[in-house]
């Protein structure tokens, strides 16, 4: 069974391969939505894109980035600097071992953001 690393929350948790991140995450505990997004948001349909999260480890443990995904993504500040490695947990499956940040920063005034 694939784990889960939470570094922001020091808890790792063990899920079924092929579980989604999101639906395991807030079965364990782990607030993923940050302020107002915890009563404001999509369910896990994509949309709002305030369930992002770091991979830190193990990206190729997961499930690749869909259209959808990457739309979101896309117009999203919170991903500059990030790309490779900023994931909606309501879209992400686990296949393996990953290690996450939840609730990352904006990154406002990194290198990329004017780029």
């Amino acid at each position: 069974m694939p784990t889960i690393t939470f570094t922001s929350e020091k808890k790792e948790i063990q899920v079924p391969a092929g579980a989604n991140l999101r639906t395991e995450a807030l079965r364990a505990g782990v607030q993923l939505y940050p302020g107002v997004h915890k009563y404001l948001n999509c369910h896990g349909l994509g949309q709002c894109g305030s369930c992002r999260v770091l991979i830190t480890k193990g990206m190729e443990n997961t499930s690749r980035k869909g259209l959808l995904e990457s739309a979101r993504l896309a117009v999203s500040l919170a991903a500059i600097g990030n790309e490779q490695t900023m994931r909606l947990a309501c879209q992400t499956r686990v296949n393996g071992d990953i290690t996450v940040e939840t609730k990352p920063p904006l990154n406002l005034f990194g290198e990329n953001f004017f780029s």
